[in-house]
């Protein structure tokens, strides 16, 4: 049975909601300051408060405040906040985590109180540690639910299990189904959900990591790839007078104004996103080249820059745009890499982002 808090909303009040923080306080406050957040708004944080960015610990702690300071804070559980779990648990295999995870809460709390991974020689022994210095924490991270629902909508971190009584969706699939807005649900009310980056599901269309609001099928997936993807950003997904918007912020700080007009009659769209990262060549040209995809069938013309070939087997170094971009004398756009030839992969105020001649900046 999934542990489900319900909850009654005052009629009128503005509800914020931010997933997938990722350790990025930074960002997190910066998106509070965007919105206006007050005390008089509801503030849902859909898990993932730690890991991947520099500052676990001063979120989760962060967030204990803002909890503690409003009776219309509510707080998920994420998958990536309780990995201290495996410690306790005594699982062996997170020793190799650890190692390969400078910025996680585990290194954190380490750093807090002086310590490294090398003064410990048992799971036990550290597990101790944690216990002692950070249970407060630990047991708030774990005391979280796993879902609220609302007159207006279901907040879960991952997803909800594809079946009438959904309510008894498990526990590792609410904090860690992949790719749940492929998969579809049949509760009655829109299910808000993280944990899998919106820009995953955009192969055969307009690239970008806005939250995908979707009335038809009932699901909004807001993870911005904040900490994950180059182009990555941080969404705040709101709720005001039954409607759905959104809003983000991201770290993509170098910027230019667009001197020359640019329309593109291409209609090319789509992003190559891990792990469907194998391609069948079609034609080369000049800066880019025609690929069909081989786990989506979708084509999709690829940066030269970002194709590695090896025998008779190409791929993609990592997850890149295939979206073209219109753009208009004076507009101020996102830099996201202006090292190819040609053409500049950039970020739009619309949060779109594709590549532009580079004649144009």
């Amino acid at each position: 049975m999934l542990e489900i808090e319900k909850l009654q909303l005052e009629p009128g009040k503005r509800v914020i909601i931010v997933s997938d923080i990722h350790a990025s306080k930074e960002l997190f406050i910066r998106l509070l300051d965007k919105v206006v957040y007050t005390s008089e708004d509801y503030l849902f944080i859909n898990g993932d408060l730690c890991e991947k960015g520099p500052n676990s610990l001063e979120v989760v702690r962060y967030a204990m405040e803002l909890e503690q300071s409003s009776n219309r804070v509510f707080i998920t559980k994420g998958n990536c906040d309780i990995l201290f779990q495996y410690v306790l648990d005594e699982n062996e295999g997170v020793w190799n985590y650890i190692k390969n995870q400078p910025n996680s809460i585990l290194h954190d709390m380490l750093h807090l109180k002086q310590k490294k991974l090398d003064d410990f020689s048992s799971l036990k022994e550290l597990g101790d540690f944690y216990r002692e210095h950070f249970s407060n924490e630990m047991e708030w991270l774990i005391s979280r639910p796993l879902a609220y629902e609302t007159d207006a909508f279901i907040l879960v971190h991952a997803g909800i299990e594809n079946r009438p009584d959904w309510e008894n969706t498990s526990e590792q699939s609410a904090l860690a189904m992949p790719s749940f807005y492929e998969q579809g649900h049949e509760a009655e009310k829109p299910v808000i959900v993280g944990h899998w980056p919106a820009v995953n599901y955009t192969a055969d269309k307009i690239s970008s990591n806005n939250p995908i609001i979707d009335t038809e099928k009932k699901i909004i997936t807001m993870d911005g790839g904040n900490q994950i993807k180059s182009d990555g950003q941080l969404n705040a997904v709101l709720y005001e007078n039954g409607h759905f918007s959104y809003t983000f912020v991201d770290e993509i700080y170098k910027r230019a104004t667009v001197r020359q007009e640019h329309k593109d009659l291409t209609e090319r769209i789509g992003t190559v996103t891990y792990p469907n990262y194998e391609f069948t060549l079609l034609k080369d040209d000049t800066f880019f080249t025609f690929c069909e995809n081989k786990s989506l069938g979708v084509k999709q013309w690829v940066k030269n820059e970002y194709l590695i070939h090896s025998g008779r087997t190409t791929r993609s170094k990592g997850d890149v745009s295939t979206t073209f971009l219109s753009v208009h004398e004076g507009d101020v756009i996102s830099i996201i890499n202006a090292d190819c030839t040609g053409y500049v992969l950039i970020k739009n105020k619309q949060g779109e982002v594709g590549w532009i001649p580079e004649s144009c900046l």
